[in-house]
């Protein structure tokens, strides 16, 4: 293996982990901050959109990279990551000027009655499994995505392709459970 290119992934390492923690981090305080702003538009489809782009982005990149096609899986795959990332910011904003929304809350009150509770049985513990796990795994794919970057940009791409075989049914599955969780929680928006 070329010293080099180890070299070259080493000197992103401290990004990767700083990145890795803040991020995280970083969200769950803007969480805690509300902005006492009316958005002029209804973010929830906007970025439930650019989860679903994303996954159809990520499935097009490793068709491309099947067939050959590296600089248009690195395009499209810069494009997967543009699009996270304005997920994120999008997401961020929305909970910041926004209540919180609860599954299955009919009458917007913010709570679950027994009748609510009795709608909607046990598709409420689906809900919380999908949104639990996508959040989890939307915070552990986090240094998986840019591990599997750093190995492309230093040209390291048989130890790119390794990572990235856990990279890509992560990330999807995030990017698609985030449609799922919009598609799930709408009829119940205010």
């Amino acid at each position: 293996m070329n010293t080099n290119k180890l070299d070259k992934e080493k000197q992103y390492k401290p990004w990767i982990i700083v990145l890795s923690v803040a991020i995280p981090i970083v969200v769950a305080f803007l969480f805690t901050i509300k902005i006492n702003v009316e958005l002029p538009i209804f973010l929830p489809p906007i970025y439930a959109s650019t989860n679903a782009l994303t996954a159809i982005i990520l499935v097009i990149a490793v068709v491309m990279i099947k067939k050959g096609q590296r600089q248009t899986h690195e395009n499209l795959m810069k494009l997967a990551i543009g699009l996270s990332v304005l997920f994120l910011v999008l997401y961020v904003l929305y909970h910041m000027t926004s209540s919180s929304t609860v599954y299955g809350d009919i009458n917007h009150d913010g709570t679950l009655d027994a009748i609510e509770k009795q709608s909607i049985g046990s598709f409420r513990y689906l809900y919380l499994f999908i949104l639990v796990s996508h959040i989890l795994l939307s915070i552990g794919v986090i240094p998986f995505v840019l591990i599997t970057y750093v190995r492309a940009l230093a040209g390291n791409f048989e130890r790119h392709k390794k990572i990235a075989k856990i990279t890509f049914p992560l990330w999807l599955y995030v990017a698609v459970t985030g449609v799922i969780v919009y598609i799930m929680i709408s009829p119940y928006y205010a």
